[in-house]
């Protein structure tokens, strides 16, 4: 079984976060491209404008590379630090994390770290609608002061 691409319409769908509008969008791309021949460039730029962003470099790593991205993360104090690895260049997406229990924060990570600050680091992942790999790495260690 190839899981990434119903994955990636998942995804999308939790990007555009409102199921009447994913409903829309699908019943779009159906009654637009309906007993059509039609290419793949021709659906992803569909979904992209209903989506309302780019999501070129997300096709291309989810239907063209065959890596699967992984979200490597650490954590420091209420600073987690994030970032793609296993991704094709340019690729960021944007996920849903848990910042404290009850409470989630959208994040666009890339392949290099960013730091977000959350209310409470012991209860931090990646939403699991979001169906990615994460690595948790130890805490970056501190530089030391110069005297």
């Amino acid at each position: 079984m190839y899981p990434k691409g119903g994955n990636l319409l998942h995804m999308i769908r939790q990007w555009v976060d409102d199921d009447e509008q994913w409903r829309t969008i699908l019943r779009g791309l159906q009654s637009t491209f309906r007993h059509r021949i039609v290419t793949g460039a021709a659906v992803e730029r569909f979904l992209s404008e209903r989506a309302g962003r780019d999501l070129s470099r997300i096709f291309d790593q989810y239907l063209r590379d065959v890596r699967i991205p992984v979200l490597e993360y650490r954590v420091a104090g209420r600073e987690v630090q994030l970032r793609w690895v296993n991704v094709a260049e340019g690729f960021a997406m944007p996920v849903r994390v848990l910042s404290a229990p009850g409470r989630t924060l959208w994040v666009e990570p890339t392949a290099e770290w960013m730091t977000i600050l959350v209310d409470d680091p012991s209860v931090f992942a990646v939403d699991p609608d979001f169906y990615v790999e994460t690595r948790a790495l130890p805490a970056a260690p501190v530089p030391l002061a110069r005297e």
